[in-house]
């Protein structure tokens, strides 16, 4: 990987990053120049388990390469541990510049099915944990007035698919929570983005191969690799996107999209307010022709990616 020093002094903390796509903004952030937290607890995609050798080992490749590493195996999840991740980037490095919220797990299960404590763990992971994190960096950044979040979001939540009530809620609400601590935090030169990353990982090899097409679906995602998505997390963490917050992006391949956000489209009045029967004579007829189709991202990415 190609050295540089776009986050030359920065110190960062990546969470997830013993594998996949936590791995390689851990590494690429390094080789440009952050001293960095490996924050992983070693968990399977569903959450079970401790192994500390993966996030060890993308320390020892930091470390090779010149770069400067710690890892940190404390969860996301709670606030108490949350906050250790922030404390161990403070006591080893000195300060905290990046926030990376990239750690999760999967419970994938059609709603209808899904036990609370399957929405519950996936929600405990992805939007608590970011939230959590997030808050702990809060008082660093605001004394030192700077500061750079990037979040994970996924188009589970922003477009739509089957069998993730739990992870595309708790992806949508990290988008909301980001847009939040942008507007927030602007007072502070602190910014907040999301990305929305299409990649061949451990969670998204979860994905049910049980149809034809679910099977072409998944043998596209097999060509997006993880590296991939680290180059735009990583500008967003450099001052280089110092005019860059509360902004959506998806990253599938070669392809980098700005992602819409929630805004009127149309509307109607009447003078002497609505009824149900006025509703269903005037508006639907109107409107329906706008109504969003209940569709799946694959259908709305639905080209080979570049």
């Amino acid at each position: 990987m190609n050295k540089g020093n776009m986050l030359q002094d920065k110190v960062a903390v990546v969470t997830g990053a013993g594998r996949g796509i936590g791995r390689d903004i851990a590494l690429m952030m390094a080789a440009q120049g952050a001293k960095v937290v490996v924050n992983d607890i070693g968990a399977s995609v569903g959450g079970e388990g401790n192994d500390a050798s993966h996030g060890q080992q993308v320390v020892n490749e930091i470390k090779a390469a010149g770069g400067q590493a710690v890892l940190s195996t404390d969860s996301v999840s709670t606030w108490p541990t949350a906050n250790r991740i922030i404390e161990c980037a403070a006591d080893t490095f000195g300060r905290i510049d990046i926030v990376v919220n990239n750690a999760g797990i999967l419970r994938d299960r059609l709603f209808f099915n899904m036990s609370p404590e399957e929405w519950s763990a996936v929600i405990d992971v992805h939007l608590n944990g970011s939230f959590f994190t997030s808050r702990a960096a809060a008082p660093h950044f605001k004394t030192q007035k700077s500061g750079a979040y990037v979040h994970m979001t996924s188009t589970s939540g922003l477009i739509g698919n089957l069998g993730q009530a739990n992870y595309a809620a708790a992806k949508l609400g990290i988008v909301a929570m980001s847009r939040h601590i942008a507007g927030d935090m602007q007072r502070y030169n602190v910014r907040s983005n999301c990305i929305s990353p299409f990649a061949w990982s451990r969670m998204i090899g979860a994905i049910p191969t049980d149809t034809p097409e679910q099977q072409a679906r998944v043998e596209k995602l097999k060509k997006l690799g993880t590296e991939q998505i680290a180059p735009m997390a990583t500008f967003l963490a450099s001052n280089a996107a110092a005019d860059v917050t509360a902004q959506i992006f998806a990253v599938r391949g070669n392809e980098i999209f700005l992602m819409s956000q929630s805004r009127p489209i149309r509307g109607m009045h009447t003078a002497e307010g609505w009824t149900p029967e006025t509703i269903a004579e005037r508006v639907l007829p109107a409107m329906k022709q706008n109504f969003y189709p209940l569709e799946s991202s694959n259908i709305v990415f639905s080209w080979d990616p570049v």
